[in-house]
């Protein structure tokens, strides 16, 4: 099922919502739709990319958080010990930030062109910042 489409450099995904275990922060995120944002390469993570949002206050408990997101998963940090953030896992992750261990809420996993996430992962490392959009 596919509840959202993602298109990060050249590359198109399905998305699904994590509504039944995240819900206030999938309702959070659906105000904000259409997304527009750059992606960048962690630094601390892994194999993963991330949306870096500073002190935005999105209003955002913890809820189905992790902190070994899965390929294809995506997780939103609602701030607090660091800085707001969105992140797109497309390898081995721990999240974590300079001041140590994170956990972020897993709200939006990956359905269709999980076959594409390393590859835009490696793009992101090697050729910088890519374009992201969250659309409907």
């Amino acid at each position: 099922m596919t509840d959202i489409r993602i298109s990060a450099g050249p590359y198109v995904f399905g998305a699904r919502f994590e509504e039944a275990a995240c819900p206030l922060t999938c309702a959070r995120f659906r105000t904000l739709l259409p997304y527009r944002e750059r992606i960048i390469h962690v630094r601390w993570s892994g194999e993963a990319c991330w949306i870096p949002l500073g002190e935005l206050d999105l209003g955002l408990d913890y809820e189905n958080h992790t902190s070994y997101p899965a390929p294809g998963q995506i997780i939103v940090y609602p701030g607090g010990i660091s800085e707001t953030e969105i992140l797109l896992a497309y390898g081995g992750v721990r999240f974590a930030s300079k001041v140590g261990q994170l956990a972020g809420n897993h709200f939006l996993t990956i359905t269709e062109g999980l076959e594409n996430l390393a590859a835009l992962g490696k793009m992101t490392l090697w050729q910088g910042a890519q374009e992201i959009v969250f659309g409907v």
